[in-house]
């Protein structure tokens, strides 16, 4: 399925989502209007607010406040993209300037806050414990998540156990989080909400490995960065972490290098190990592995477009090229 086929059961929904997102950005400060605006307007594939809405339709939802939960979900992650990008010094994002570059670090971290803070007001007009209880939780742990791949950054020791660890926190804990939350606003029974956080679980691992394998392809122009961008901000990935393994004790030591000292002087030859290793093949054969995982999470579903476009999505997660 492509992305459009994915959306056509919630069209309706994302557009209310999206008017709610811009309605819910006003502000009294013109910087944060400006700021948030750019980033929410940077061509996203909205793939979390996506995934609340397929679930919420799935398990029978009738009510509007899966539009909410999707605008939170949203705001939730362009707060940590515009605190990632002053983390790591990122110019580009999606083909576009980032917003530190364009405002500087202090107002992308300040208004990464607003979103964060309006997010939680946004929790509260829901009026679900239990939704507060999913959403506290999530943030909590993407914030874990992102000091744990700082202290892995120009660490080249770093487990796959440890990078996997990042990646269930500090991306696939919303996808879980955002999956979880349509069964609880449709009041689903218990096993149904753990069968779709595990959905969104694995979905989340599932795009993250896709990313970090796209790190190191041709399609990296296509995803609006530079080839080897990770590697220049010192990140251990899992390409690297592989190449790393299988690699001869020169391209290792080269690798190891590149790693500890960040920057892109060892491009060439990192890229040729990564190839010759088969990193790639073995990161995207975990992630289609993980996408079987959440779409086994899903039989106990009945059968509806819904849940057809879920199985969709994560098979778009791994077959994407951008």
């Amino acid at each position: 399925m492509t992305i459009e086929q994915i959306r056509a059961p919630i069209a309706d929904d994302l557009q209310a989502v999206n008017a709610l997102i811009r309605r819910q950005l006003h502000s009294d400060v013109a910087l944060i209007n400006q700021l948030a605006g750019y980033i929410i307007d940077g061509g996203g594939k909205r793939m979390r607010p996506v995934t609340v809405l397929l679930a919420a339709q799935a398990c029978g939802y009738l009510g509007r406040q899966h539009i909410d939960a999707a605008a939170i979900v949203e705001f939730i992650h362009t707060a940590t993209l515009l605190h990632d990008d002053v983390v790591d010094e990122s110019s580009l994002r999606r083909g576009r300037e980032t917003a530190n570059a364009i405002w500087g670090n202090q107002a992308s971290v300040l208004v990464g806050d607003f979103l964060y803070s309006r997010s939680f007001q946004m929790m509260v007009g829901i009026g679900s414990m239990r939704v507060m209880d999913i959403m506290a939780d999530t943030t909590n742990t993407i914030a874990e998540g992102e000091v744990m791949q700082l202290l892995n950054c120009h660490d080249p020791d770093t487990t796959e156990e440890r990078y996997m660890a990042v990646i269930h926190c500090k991306t696939a804990k919303l996808f879980e989080a955002a999956a979880q939350l349509g069964a609880v606003l449709a009041g689903r029974p218990r096993e149904e909400e753990l069968a779709l956080a595990s959905y969104g679980l694995h979905l989340g691992t599932a795009f993250q490995l896709i990313d970090d394998m796209l790190d190191y392809s041709s399609s990296s122009a296509e995803m609006g960065k530079n080839i080897g961008d990770d590697l220049a901000e010192g990140k251990p990935t899992l390409p690297l972490i592989h190449a790393m393994r299988h690699g001869t004790p020169e391209e290792v030591r080269l690798i190891r290098g590149a790693i500890e000292r960040g920057g892109l002087e060892q491009i060439e030859i990192v890229t040729r190990t990564i190839e010759s290793t088969g990193a790639l093949d073995y990161t995207s054969r975990l992630a289609a592995r993980e996408a079987e995982l959440a779409i086994a999470s899903l039989p106990m579903l009945p059968e509806s477009p819904a849940r057809d476009a879920l199985i969709g999505l994560a098979r778009f997660a791994v077959d994407r090229r951008y």
